[in-house]
């Protein structure tokens, strides 16, 4: 017989027919009742066996247990489920032994023990429904971008320039490590390197997409990127998802609409098809926020939030605007930010959230940022001082988008990149889209690992991500 989803059986709640279901076991108790999970939902299906089940097949059903079970759907007479299955038959797929096995649910694990047992943590209903929310939020990406007509390309992983310029990153070789090939300088040689020259994994494929842009006009990449910052904080990854689309013709206010329609509508997409995960998650966190001390507790709970961000037209100011709400802050006069508040600075996530949380209550874009702060590829405003750049703030996380309208002028393009001592010779074919039928164009990148972390309402980014790379951290 053909194996049947349990989220399936338990969405139907059809009785009286025969079914055979495959999963893990959750917990088996009076050596009467399974609860059987197979990850195609957070719902449980309740197999019952008869009481003259042969005992040494008995012994075998324990937690984390593989098992194939044939029966009939029947109507429920316990609470907490309509349906159930009455067992014919049951076969072991595979055993696990209770003295052995690291993942007891009976007592909650925390998120650090799972973190080391990620490749159990997956079984966990948390976790189950974590990567859940993350498959549907990638289909949506793809969803969205796909029905406005733009261009999925593939950039490249492995790249010989740093978009970023931050300089943090993993360099890609083949020389020997013990005695690499040197000039005369003793520099590494990297002539003869595998591709001649040095190489690193990609911070970013967006120098590449618009390059793509320019033929295609709408163009996204959606991949891993990398970063090699020696962070062990809860918001860095050494590696992690970006999605980057760019778009000729657009100027940062097409940005901004692009950007706030992509975020609401990735969101309403997992409010729809993975309400129930969502639910669990939030009956979680909620949970979590009882422990915390009252000031410390989130004002809007998941849900709410994130109907706070579907409901809500994104506020948009300026970089100067905002540091002059902060400056006159009652926080700020108070002594409350952490890190000091004047022009010129990055703004630091107490900052951004206050705006969101506390000032205006919505979501915040916030553009015409210093131009010493970002990068060279954003356009120059008339100012001389800022740039046509973007940061979309969301509640409980601060920066989610990080974007601007690209210098399509060759002039000051290469200006920038002389102040910034980048070489313009290395970026020939960077410089040759603005030499060659160039044209106003904008974009921005969203780190994947955020949303799923706004979506999910999980503080610590490793885990949003199944197999996290972190420093000292390369399991799997």
């Amino acid at each position: 017989m053909k194996r049947t989803k349990i989220k399936d059986i338990l969405l139907s709640e059809q009785t009286d027919y025969a079914v055979n279901v495959k999963g893990w076991v959750r917990s088996f108790r009076n050596n009467q009742f399974i609860a059987l999970n197979d990850g195609s939902g957070i719902g449980n299906l309740q197999v019952v066996i008869g009481l003259d089940t042969d005992e040494t097949l008995i012994k075998r059903i324990t937690n984390g247990a593989s098992i194939s079970v044939d029966g009939m759907v029947i109507p429920s007479l316990g609470k907490g489920q309509k349906v159930e299955i009455k067992a014919d038959s049951i076969t072991i797929l595979g055993d696990c032994d209770p003295e052995q096995f690291p993942l007891q649910l009976k007592n909650r694990p925390s998120l650090e023990y799972l973190r080391e047992i990620a490749h159990l943590r997956f079984r966990t209903n948390t976790f189950g429904a974590i990567f859940r929310v993350r498959h549907t939020l990638s289909y949506a990406v793809h969803k969205f971008f796909n029905d406005r007509g733009f261009v999925y390309l593939h950039t490249p992983i492995i790249s010989a320039s740093d978009a970023e310029g931050a300089g943090e990153l993993f360099r890609v070789s083949t020389l020997p490590f013990d005695n690499p090939p040197r000039n005369e300088d003793g520099s590494i040689n990297y002539k003869e390197d595998f591709f001649g020259r040095a190489t690193n994994l990609t911070v970013s494929g967006q120098l590449e997409a618009e390059l793509g842009a320019m033929a295609f006009s709408e163009v996204y990449t959606f991949g891993p990127t990398f970063r090699a910052e020696n962070s062990n904080t809860a918001r860095h990854l050494a590696e992690f998802w970006m999605i980057e689309p760019e778009v000729a013709f657009n100027d940062i206010y097409d940005n901004m609409d692009l950007a706030e329609d992509f975020i609401r509508y990735i969101i309403a997409y997992a409010m729809e098809h993975n309400r129930e995960d969502l639910d669990f998650l939030a009956n979680r966190l909620a949970e979590e926020e009882k422990q915390k001390p009252q000031a410390e507790r989130s004002e809007l709970g998941l849900i709410e939030k994130l109907e706070f961000v579907l409901n809500n037209k994104f506020e948009r100011i300026t970089y100067t605007d905002a540091v002059n709400i902060l400056i006159d802050s009652p926080a700020n006069k108070k002594k409350k930010f952490q890190y000091e508040i004047k022009w010129g600075i990055d703004l630091q996530s107490e900052h951004e959230r206050y705006l969101v949380e506390k000032h205006f209550k919505k979501p915040v874009i916030v553009t015409g940022y210093p131009k010493e702060i970002k990068a060279f590829y954003m356009r120059q405003n008339d100012d001389g001082k800022t740039v046509a750049a973007m940061d979309i703030l969301a509640p409980g996380i601060g920066e989610i988008v990080g974007g601007s309208q690209r210098e399509e002028r060759l002039d000051k393009l290469t200006q920038r990149m002389s102040e910034m001592h980048i070489p313009a010779e290395e970026m020939y074919w960077y410089l040759d889209t603005r030499r060659f039928g160039g044209v106003p164009h904008a974009g921005f990148g969203l780190g994947f690992e955020r949303i799923v972390q706004f979506v999910t309402g999980m503080t610590n980014i490793r885990d949003v991500i199944p197999f996290p790379r972190t420093p000292k951290n390369a399991e799997f």
